[in-house]
């Protein structure tokens, strides 16, 4: 049974029409790589005005191009890493990421297919891996195509602006560059095969249903004379900008079917069990509420509140009144330091005079003012030593009374000198008693801060970021740049007739690292010199010894590309 043949036609009212004309506006106003001509135009506006019109139109051109060519390159290495990836891989994206109907259906399979063959899941394994590299083959020669457009109208501009240097006119050069470019496009017509959805099926593939995509033709009266007038050539260029349109509806129309399954249903069973949770707590919570009659759930936020308001008050407020009073409050606090230190003081003066008046009613004057404070205090406990061998004198007179009460002064001293260290010791850790009480609190605001954060940070273009991940992305976006180069000169030398393909490639790797250095390059000052280097390479007629220097030298003195040491 031969597969359904049908030709692509673009359709659609006003809303569509709007909606077309802003994905083409929305692609090519990503700037990404320049594209130039290969000398600067004269300044005569009437010798350069074809020139730049086409120039502006393949711009537009190359940039919905690129754009069409990484949708294709994205869900391409999707299939492939998939299509390389062991049975078991496979077998789960056949059973677990492709939604709940095709679960179902593969269970029942798998069922059925027990009872027949001795290894159910081969059959199943081989199916899916018939469906996958049906998809890669589709969209690997898909990719080949837009790439050999991108890279052909690439080398037909540069090709236009060599003649123009070499004083060729401009409406025959402009002429030619757009014709070439047209028939460059047909590249892209032909057959599409549209991949079949039941993935346990071994239908042939010829029962596929097919799209053909055709361009419309430029006129045999413009084919045949090509030095156009200013009406011919805005004509010519609105061909290109109408295929373009028709290529755009067409690669949503395939690419619909060759996309890789959305994230949610890959995770189809997680958010299943999610939702399953959900109404699980949500009818707990149901009868616990005044809906279900009770009051339990009132009661339980009651107590939260009280315990949330609790958990804020002891790790949260007073914390923080503690170390503003202790920040805030030292200068009033001055005073009572002043206070306590001339205390101190006096009862210091008070224990050397006592011991002053001992020493002189005991030893002299001379030896009480010859003596410092720590041989007054041995000189009065050697008296005191002499006076306990006589008690008995001591009850009615004797100097160890005196000594008794000089010792009580001492240790009134060392009491409230240790006092005031220990209250300066105290007051210098408040501020940290006070934050390891806040810490509790503090640690989980910042996993709140966390959480809330990673939704917005996951879709972030890591490539354009900073950091050790964001440039070694860069740096394998300069690796993919120095393989398309030397894979195309490598065509070339053989004369292979992938060589636009190529080309085409390597444009597509420059465009990609263009838009990925540009913010980090411009926060650097980098951008203006590194800008050059990378229109460089894109140069269809530069020598690749000279496009590998300078890949290498960008690849050393770039800061953006300059691998980052390893921490140790």
């Amino acid at each position: 049974m031969a597969g359904e043949t049908m030709e692509f036609e673009v359709k659609g009212g006003l809303l569509s029409r709007a909606a077309r004309y802003w994905k083409m506006g929305s692609a090519s106003s990503r700037k990404g790589l320049p594209l130039l001509l290969a000398s600067p135009l004269s300044p005569n506006e009437d010798e350069t005005g074809p020139v730049e019109k086409v120039v502006d139109v393949m711009s537009i051109t190359v940039n919905q191009l690129l754009e069409h060519l990484h949708g294709v390159t994205k869900y391409l290495d999707f299939w492939q890493k998939l299509s390389e990836g062991e049975d078991n891989e496979k077998l789960s994206f056949m059973m677990f990421e492709r939604g709940p109907w095709a679960f179902f259906q593969g269970i029942k399979l798998f069922i059925r297919a027990s009872f027949v063959e001795a290894s159910p899941g081969k059959e199943l394994i081989a199916a899916a891996s018939a469906r996958i590299s049906e998809r890669v083959a589709v969209l690997a020669d898909l990719r080949e195509r837009l790439a050999t457009v991108t890279g052909q109208v690439h080398i037909e501009v540069d090709k236009m602006g060599e003649k123009v240097s070499n004083g060729q006119k401009s409406r025959l050069a402009s002429s030619e560059c757009t014709v070439a470019v047209l028939k460059a496009l047909s590249v892209l017509e032909g057959g599409y095969r549209l991949p079949q959805k039941d993935y346990y099926n071994h239908g042939v593939l010829s029962q596929a249903v097919t799209i053909v995509l055709d361009f419309e033709e430029i006129p045999d009266i413009l084919a045949c004379r090509l030095e156009w007038s200013n009406n011919e050539l805005d004509d010519a260029l609105k061909l290109v900008s109408d295929n373009m349109w028709k290529l755009q509806n067409f690669l949503d129309t395939v690419m619909w079917q060759y996309r890789r399954p959305r994230k949610v249903v890959r995770n189809w069973i997680q958010y299943t069990g999610g939702a399953l949770g959900l109404g699980i707590v949500s009818s707990w919570l149901f009868r616990h509420s005044r809906l279900g009659g009770s009051s339990d759930l009132d009661q339980w936020t009651k107590e939260s509140v009280q315990a949330a308001s609790s958990f804020l008050e002891e790790h949260v407020q007073q914390p923080l009144q503690s170390i503003r009073d202790d920040l805030f409050d030292t200068f009033h606090k001055r005073h009572r330091v002043g206070h306590e230190l001339g205390d101190v003081q006096l009862t210091a003066e008070s224990l050397h005079r006592m011991l002053k008046e001992f020493v002189a009613q005991t030893k002299g004057n001379a030896a009480a003012e010859n003596s410092s404070e720590q041989q007054l205090m041995e000189l009065m406990m050697s008296r005191y030593e002499t006076e306990l061998t006589h008690p008995v004198r001591n009850i009615f007179g004797g100097e160890l009374a005196r000594a008794l009460l000089i010792q009580v002064q001492k240790l009134k001293l060392d009491v409230e000198t240790a006092m005031l260290d220990l209250n300066q010791i105290l007051r210098a850790n408040e501020i940290n008693f006070a934050v390891l009480a806040a810490m509790p609190a503090f640690l989980v605001a910042l996993f709140v801060g966390w959480l809330l954060k990673k939704p917005f940070t996951e879709d972030v273009k890591r490539a354009e970021g900073r950091g050790r991940k964001a440039q070694l992305l860069r740096r394998m976006l300069m690796v993919n740049v120095e393989n398309a180069i030397m894979t195309f000169q490598m065509c070339v030398d053989e004369d292979q007739e992938d060589a636009f393909a190529q080309f085409g490639t390597l444009i597509y790797s420059l465009d990609r690292l263009h838009k990925a250095v540009k913010k980090p390059a411009i926060e650097s000052g980098e951008w203006s010199s590194l800008e050059k280097d990378i229109v460089e390479l894109a140069k269809p007629r530069l020598s690749t010894y000279y496009k590998l220097a300078i890949a290498g030298r960008m690849e050393r003195v770039y800061e953006i590309l300059v691998p980052m040491p390893k921490l140790r």
